[in-house]
């Protein structure tokens, strides 16, 4: 696939999948997205803070083969050099990682660099930066990560939206009951963790979220 070509799948099944070994109920990273594989998904990231190097890059590397497998892309959080050593689809950087156009140095244009983003100023200066796409939030309260920022809410999304000239990716804190007010904005993929890693049945929850967004955007 072109960069282009795996960047359309973030519209594909509009719902974009992270890795939380903490909060998926004594499953595994690779058990997990293989559920969210089989379901559909298309989009993973890999995001892994507390393990080793050396079993980063096996649990990594054995995604990357399933991700393969199923058509779908992986995208590593953080680790540039984990991305490139698993031959990764793209790296997700943060807006105190390293720089965007050091990175693309290092990966090429081929590979997909995406930006957190919570701010307007912070997404035009990504954007400009060089990124691919952007994830804008944390919407909603979330505690998926330890340094999180309080919710941007929504108007930070619909100023993402309007003025992005780079696919946008809502995240933080979206779960089943807020999902319809965000694809109201205009979203067309969003990013749920807990309410999916965490979920007794994934594929269940994947069919609903994907239920939900047919029904909205249905015309």
């Amino acid at each position: 696939m072109t960069k282009k070509e795996k960047l359309n799948l973030l519209y594909e099944t509009h719902i974009y999948c992270i890795t939380a070994e903490e909060y998926s109920l004594g499953r595994s990273n690779i058990k997990v997205v293989k559920e969210m594989l089989e379901a559909g998904i298309k989009v993973i990231q890999y995001r892994e803070k507390k393990k080793k190097g050396l079993y980063r890059y096996q649990e990594a590397k054995e995604i990357r083969k399933m991700t393969k497998d199923y058509g779908a892309i992986l995208i590593i959080d953080d680790y540039v050099d984990l991305a490139l050593l698993v031959e990764a689809d793209g790296v997700h950087l943060g807006h105190e990682d390293y720089p965007v156009s050091e990175v693309r140095k290092l990966v090429g244009e081929e590979m997909i660099i995406g930006g957190s983003t919570h701010w307007p100023h912070q997404m035009l200066e990504m954007i400009n930066s060089g990124v691919d796409y952007i994830g804008a939030g944390p919407i909603f309260e979330t505690h998926t990560k330890e340094d999180v920022i309080p919710p941007v809410g929504l108007e930070y999304l619909d100023f993402a939206l309007k003025n992005s000239t780079v696919p946008v990716v809502a995240i933080g804190g979206i779960k089943e009951h807020n999902l319809r007010e965000v694809i109201r904005r205009g979203a067309k993929c969003a990013c749920l963790v807990t309410e999916i890693v965490g979920a007794p049945d994934i594929k269940a929850k994947i069919k609903r979220l994907m239920e939900i967004w047919k029904e909205e955007t249905k015309t």
